[in-house]
């Protein structure tokens, strides 16, 4: 058998192996809503820890990270393990925490739901849907792009990105279709596992190759002695934080992230995962980043502007052929466990939030059940379309999405907070932060950089300042339901 044929036979073989596990998920999922989008929050300790990591481990980490530190330079180890083993563990706390208490308290399944019911206002509700899926929209986008960049990398050409983006969206609406969270969930703790062996595997294996971690420095040294030196150009102070903040802010807010913080199946459950969670993140980004530094040492050529990914090219270099196919595959499995929880939870954005409350509030939990799934077909298949213009890099679309989201945050917290938080002080947070930002990213009516600082983190101040500000000058609404939430009530 040819090069090709094993490559793509071991990333089918490992993409069945994942749908049989949705199957027998399949098996045992009850026809409701509740545990389709939650699995009946069941999740233990291990199961919750890894499905959120897999979750993450999207193609914006494993093929748009290794890409950035090919280009510029190793910090952004420091970006990402800022973003997600500090900046996001504290917000798993300090929102997912208070979300998970009165979630649990309520049967909550959205954080449209929840907000929409404090505040007695559908249109909150509703808002909140839709802003989450514009900005899920081109985050799925990411992911074919990615599974169809990873194929060509892989392949040397011989299979084309559309083929391999049609691949992996074939394979995500079979398995969400089937899987629902719970099948998710299983497969992201073998999926979360797997590919954090693999890449540490993968790294030394590289290393073994070029004569260990000094000679593969010395080449970097040689070719961008620049990377070995603290801060560059784009590794400013200002970039690293305001993209840290960004993206930390912005996956707390992603509706497949923060749909999870209603899973834990217990106090004790959730605690013990957040303390786990940086230690976890920092064990991938390290070996993931370095890779893609030390290709730039190597000389290896990718051309990431033209849409290709420098880590498939490396592992096709220096290690068998068998190997790169398999972290390939792995890779690919784990922006599937991404795009299926994106979609999940898209599904149950649109069904809760909208569907429900604005179509057909009567609708029976089976029916609601089979619209999600229905919802998941039509959602791929869009973002599928929009995918093969490739619009921009994996990095771009990521960012993008991630500040997108994080607008959402500090009215949330806000929210969860502070008693006298108004629906108006709702509306003008939110409305106001997301204007901002399009603007900012779309017309040139607003800058996108202020200082050094993004507009991510002036919009997400704005948001923080108009919530704040206009609910100390409005009065809350007659429909509002201060009891829904806990304020002033013991939480521990």
């Amino acid at each position: 058998m040819n090069a090709i044929g094993i490559q793509l036979g071991i990333v089918v073989a490992y993409l069945c192996l994942a749908l049989v596990i949705g199957l027998l998920a399949y098996r045992v999922t009850e026809r409701t809503a509740e545990d389709f989008y939650l699995a009946s929050r069941s999740f233990g300790t291990i199961v919750l820890l890894f499905t959120t990591f897999a979750t993450l481990l999207s193609a914006f980490t494993f093929f748009g990270g290794p890409d950035i530190a090919y280009q510029s330079g190793p910090e952004w180890i420091l970006v990402m393990g800022l973003m997600d083993g500090i900046i996001f563990a504290i917000l798993w706390y300090v929102i997912g925490y208070k979300q998970w208490l009165i979630g649990n308290r309520h049967g909550y399944v959205t954080l449209g739901e929840m907000l929409g019911d404090r505040f007695g206002s559908m249109g909150l509700r509703g808002l909140v849907a839709v802003v989450s899926l514009f900005w899920l929209f081109p985050y799925v986008m990411l992911q074919q792009m990615g599974a169809g960049a990873a194929l060509t990398g892989l392949t040397d050409g011989w299979l084309p990105y559309w083929a391999g983006a049609a691949l992996v969206t074939v394979f995500m609406i079979v398995y969400v279709v089937l899987a629902g969270m719970r099948g998710i969930a299983w497969t992201d703790t073998l999926q979360g596992a797997f590919m954090l062996g693999i890449t540490w595997v993968a790294a030394l294996w590289v290393l073994d190759a070029v004569g260990g971690a000094g000679a593969a420095t010395a080449s970097v040294a040689d070719s961008n002695p620049e990377f070995l030196a603290l801060g560059s150009s784009v590794y400013t102070p200002e970039f690293m934080l305001s993209t840290a903040i960004s993206i930390g802010f912005g996956v707390a807010m992603f509706p497949q992230v923060n749909q999870r913080f209603f899973t834990a199946g217990s106090k004790t459950v959730f605690k013990r995962t957040f303390v786990l969670w940086p230690v976890l993140v920092v064990l991938l980004f390290v070996p993931a980043f370095l890779l893609g530094t030390w290709a730039a040492g190597l000389g290896i050529d990718a051309n990431i502007d033209a849409g290709e990914s420098v880590l498939p090219i490396l592992l096709n270099e220096y290690t068998p052929v068998w190997f790169a196919a398999l972290v390939i595959a792995g890779a690919m499995a784990a922006m599937m466990s991404s795009s299926d929880s994106m979609l999940l939870s898209g599904s149950s954005y649109f069904t809760r939030d909208v569907y429900r409350p604005f179509i057909n509030a009567d609708i029976s939990d089976r029916r609601e059940d089979l619209l999600g799934r229905i919802g998941v077909v039509v959602f791929a298949a869009a973002t599928f379309v929009a995918s093969l213009g490739q619009p921009g890099t994996l990095v771009e679309i990521g960012e993008l999405a991630f500040s997108g989201f994080a607008q959402l945050a500090f009215p949330v917290i806000v929210a969860l907070y502070w008693r006298k938080t108004t629906l108006t002080g709702m509306y003008a947070g939110i409305g106001g932060s997301q204007l901002f930002y399009l603007l900012a990213r779309f017309t040139s009516v607003v800058p996108a950089t202020y200082f050094g600082w993004n507009a991510s983190v002036v919009g997400m101040l704005l948001g923080l300042v108009l919530t704040v500000g206009v609910s100390a000058a409005t009065s809350a609404a007659a429909d509002e339901r201060h009891s829904r939430f806990l304020y002033g009530v013991e939480t521990e």
